[in-house]
């Protein structure tokens, strides 16, 4: 008669959890952890700003809209309006948002401005 096994032999199993273990302690060090390059902008108050500047002016309403300097401007035509009259406002941007607007549309309005070279970002809540 053969006989059985009773027990069953981890050593293979533990030589496997071994290598693994052995091999994410090399590659962890080696991982690069990817960020945002995220630059928060200045929070002001429009009560602050002098009179005499050129701040080129966002109004972000609570139902999204956009309206630079009056007007209605779609949110896929900011990029267009901003880099047409970027030069006429070299003090940079205010973004005016209601308290009740959405992040992403006032994160659509400093991506926009961004990608047009407008560096000076201040933001307000209207």
């Amino acid at each position: 008669m053969r006989d059985s096994f009773n027990e069953i032999n981890i050593t293979p199993l533990t030589d496997i959890f071994l290598v693994l273990l052995i091999i994410m302690m090399v590659i962890a060090p080696m991982l690069d952890q990817q960020g945002l390059n995220l630059a928060v902008p200045e929070v002001v108050n429009a009560e602050n700003i002098k009179s005499d500047s050129k701040i080129l002016n966002v109004i972000v309403t609570s139902a999204n809209e956009f309206y630079v300097e009056g007007q209605s401007i779609a949110s896929d035509e900011l990029e267009k309006y901003f880099s047409e009259h970027s030069k006429d406002y070299p003090d940079g941007l205010l973004i005016q948002a209601d308290d009740d607007s959405e992040h992403g549309a006032i994160v659509k309005v400093m991506d926009s401005a961004r990608n047009v070279g407008i560096t000076s970002i201040s933001l307000s809540r209207s």
